[in-house]
């Protein structure tokens, strides 16, 4: 049994004057992928106001089309929308070496020619890379793929150890679930770290994972008896970032002796002690540079625990590849 799904071209009824985002519909749809493109740019947030994004559909072929998990699709509108869009996400495809039709191509190439963002979730990345848009550049996609497409496309530079590559005008994500992570890194690039935080908590989803994080830990989930002595302290840290954390006073707040709590902290976040403070710290920066304040560097600098502005523009530049006073200029501050 199946069900028929009717897809507008708008999907959004809250008129808003934003950037508008078209999202591909072709036969074998990835559902899932589909889904978190639509749940971040196109569901109505009039609380952002009307210069939120707008959303729309294009159908790659003539439906009806059919999607994963029994539905079918009908679209009312084709490739031409691609013309009128600001960003164009390819929410997965039907096969990493799934052959992309030419019409695709020419209208993917038209649109990143005068200047549109292009992004693909999981599988998708095979549509840019077969429109040649992933030429010279860094990419990622699921780490079950990247041999595969790697091998297919060796003039991009494919990276299986990331969640999400930013390359300005084209953007990619690995996994399905990393695709709400680049999303979410779109709406914090182009609104700001406040407006991705509300579309997070909305998702109910951490409202930031870097880009450069792994697809994978191997001990992602620490053992329930160790989660409940950890967690609360992993908290008490995340809240005094700003102070010094001695792993022999942390230790100690476990009920630990140092080394055997440094293994299970490592066991549990997947990070040493030091790694995993200094993680926190630049994420606190980030979020204070965002935002719409006055502080200095230096303030911002002993807020986050590195105590100098030297401090944190060596973790910064380190983790970020750029300076904090670059950082805050791109949210205009």
């Amino acid at each position: 049994m199946t069900c028929s799904v009717n897809i507008m071209p708008k999907i959004s009824t809250h008129r808003t004057k934003g950037p508008h985002v078209v999202t591909l519909v072709y036969d074998g749809l990835c559902t899932f992928e589909f889904g978190i493109a639509y749940e971040v740019f196109g569901l109505a947030r009039p609380e952002m106001g009307e210069g939120w994004y707008r959303f729309s559909v294009a159908g790659v072929e003539q439906g009806p089309l059919r999607a994963a998990g029994g539905l079918t699709v009908s679209v009312d509108a084709g490739l031409e929308v691609l013309a009128e869009a600001d960003l164009i996400i390819v929410p997965g495809w039907r096969g990493i070496g799934g052959p992309v039709p030419a019409p695709l191509i020419e209208a993917m190439q038209a649109a990143y020619q005068r200047g549109a963002r292009v992004m693909s979730l999981c599988s998708g990345v095979a549509v840019l890379a077969a429109a040649g848009l992933l030429s010279g550049r860094r990419a990622t996609t699921h780490w079950r793929y990247v041999e595969a497409i790697a091998e297919a496309y060796p003039d991009a530079a494919f990276d299986a150890d990331v969640l999400y590559m930013d390359e300005g005008n084209t953007l990619t994500a690995a996994g399905s679930a990393a695709g709400i992570d680049l999303c979410l890194h779109v709406v914090r690039g182009d609104f700001g770290a406040e407006a991705a935080n509300s579309v997070a908590r909305r998702l109910v989803v951490p409202p930031h994972r870097e880009g450069g994080q792994a697809q994978f830990i191997a001990s992602p989930v620490p053992q329930e008896r160790e989660g409940l002595r950890l967690g609360p302290l992993i908290e008490w840290m995340r809240g005094r970032l700003s102070e010094e954390q001695p792993i022999r006073m942390l230790a100690e707040r476990a009920g630990m002796s140092m080394r055997t709590f440094q293994r299970r902290f490592e066991a549990a976040t997947g990070d040493s002690v030091g790694e995993w403070l200094v993680k926190e710290r630049v994420r606190l920066a980030r979020e204070l540079l965002e935002k719409r304040v006055s502080s200095s560097l230096d303030d911002i600098a002993i807020a986050c625990g590195f105590g100098t502005q030297a401090t944190l523009r060596h973790h910064f530049r380190k983790r970020l590849g750029t300076s904090p006073a670059a950082y805050r200029k791109t949210f205009g501050q």
